[in-house]
């Protein structure tokens, strides 16, 4: 029997029981961590009762996967805890600091533990989106034999970022930020728990206690990151313990402020789900319609700070473009729509820019909103009168012989008239002359103004000539359906010559 190395075969992969400093040495973070599937707080959609992971690990089965998601949302907690489920070793390395050396290492004390004592292991990779090429093919013969079961982790998409081959042996698993429901569970129970958290002697004497306004601060400024908010609390306790400020029951009670100062954020007042949220966004989007962009990239900036969702960033300038700008800066629409494409490309923080670019530029743009109320006239004539019928000469006649029914009869063809304009009926007729847009003299909407003011003098004329004049230039003969026409032609004198031909 060879004798085992470990301390070799183990470099930079090592069982996590070994090498953990004391409790009192570790952060809240880290001590807080769940110990079994059951305290696991988020992610139901693949642990809860019905999920993949949860239901698989019940049954002692597992296979090699990856977990994609945010900082802070359980991913190493949830690899060791899928391998205690089925009674795996446990070893870990990190992208940042191995090379192929160690991951080779790793997976020979993985195969001489199966061999020598029937027991599985499972390699977790923290940030297995560093690793090289290189590297990650040492993984696959690995992976593919079963010698270990690879749980990656990674914050970037992995579509991008880990090559093919692996990725083909690896169930992606998408991980969500921790809503303000699970964050609070992770608090509440860091605040009362006298094994590992505040309340027992690993925290301070008395223990902690939040207030309502400092718990909800500490919630919505963490963004979905239990870890984060773990470190806030910790450190916020930290100041108010030292500044000695406790509540009636002798418990350390920091302040709002001992939260702000922990975060090292300022306190902003917004909350993500209430009035602060929609009296933001309202400032924003009036600021952007009353062409101040000083007042609307300070309201930005104000939404970004506090945490907002930059993709309903994205969506407000989107719609502010549309609906304030419209067709007197048509530009202002493509700027808004590249600035939330640039948010899905790169992400915050690099995607302010985009978002000033685009909030700066409708702020400045000359506005209309007459093409939005054209269509909201145009809805109220619908729910007003229904939908009316198409006039006839506007109708496709599929058939040549639907035209014996007034159907496609009739129809003037713009292109072959001066100006590529002729009078007809485009609405119902029981719509009469109804108007819907009236552009004004804003911006490029001033030009569309005189486009139309000289389309309808030439009319005018026309009607009283008595005819609209034809196209002076000529294009070249041959249209489309001369050309459809030519090709179907060929091909039947194609497939004549090639009968005869097999005749012969």
């Amino acid at each position: 029997m060879p004798a085992l190395r470990p301390t070799k075969r183990l470099a930079g992969a090592r069982p996590e029981a070994l090498f953990q400093p004391p409790p009192e040495r570790q952060p809240l973070a880290a001590r807080m961590r769940p110990r079994t599937l059951d305290e696991f707080v988020g992610q139901e959609h693949l642990v809860g009762p019905s999920g993949p992971l949860g239901r698989s690990v019940a049954r002692g089965h597992l296979t090699s996967l990856l977990l994609w998601g945010p900082p802070g949302t359980g991913k190493t907690s949830l690899a060791r805890l899928l391998a205690a489920a089925i009674g795996a070793a446990f070893a870990t390395l990190s992208a940042v600091m191995s090379g192929v050396a160690e991951v080779r290492g790793a997976l020979a004390a993985a195969q001489e533990l199966l061999t020598l004592n029937g027991k599985r292991t499972v390699l977790f990779i923290d940030e297995i989106h560093r690793f090289n090429k290189a590297q990650q093919d040492a993984l696959l013969p690995h992976v593919e034999d079963g010698t270990v079961t690879l749980i990656g982790a990674t914050t970037e998409n992995p579509y991008f970022e880990v090559n093919s081959a692996l990725l083909s042996r690896l169930r992606v698993w998408r991980l969500e930020p921790l809503t303000d429901d699970d964050l609070g569970r992770v608090v509440r129970r860091a605040l009362e728990d006298e094994e590992r958290g505040l309340a027992g002697s690993l925290g301070p004497e008395g223990g902690v206690a939040l207030d309502g306004a400092a718990f909800d601060h500490l919630i919505s400024m963490a963004g979905g990151d239990a870890r984060a908010a773990l470190n806030v609390l910790e450190g916020a306790a930290a100041l108010a313990e030292s500044e000695n400020v406790r509540d009636a029951d002798g418990n350390v009670a920091p302040r709002l402020e001992d939260v702000e100062a922990a975060a090292q954020q300022r306190v902003l007042a917004y909350d993500r789900a209430g009035d602060g949220h929609y009296d933001t966004a309202s400032a924003l989007i009036k600021s952007l319609r009353g062409n101040d962009p000083d007042a609307a990239v300070y309201w930005l900036a104000a939404m970004i700070a506090a945490g907002e969702d930059p993709k309903f960033i994205a969506r407000r300038l989107i719609i502010s473009a549309s609906e304030d700008v419209g067709n007197a800066d048509p530009r202002a629409l493509q700027v808004a729509v590249a600035a939330g494409q640039a948010l899905d490309w790169i992400g915050l923080p690099e995607a302010q820019y985009a978002l000033a670019q685009a909030a700066t530029y409708i702020a400045t743009a000359p506005k209309s909103n007459r093409a939005g109320a054209a269509y909201f006239a145009a809805a109220g004539d619908l729910e007003a009168k229904g939908a009316l019928p198409v006039p006839l000469h506007l109708r496709n006649a599929a058939n040549p012989r639907m035209k014996h029914h007034g159907i496609g009869v009739g129809y003037k063809f713009p292109h072959d008239f001066e100006g590529a304009d002729v009078e007809q009926r485009y609405l119902p007729d029981e719509l009469g002359d109804r108007r819907y847009y009236l552009p004004t003299d804003q911006g490029y909407e001033a030009t569309i103004s005189e486009r139309m003011a000289r389309r309808a003098a030439a009319r005018e004329e026309a009607r009283a000539r008595g005819r609209m004049p034809r196209q002076s230039i000529r294009g070249p003969e041959i249209g489309r359906s001369d050309l459809l026409r030519t090709r179907e032609e060929n091909r039947k004198k194609l497939a004549e010559t090639e009968k005869s031909d097999a005749a012969d």
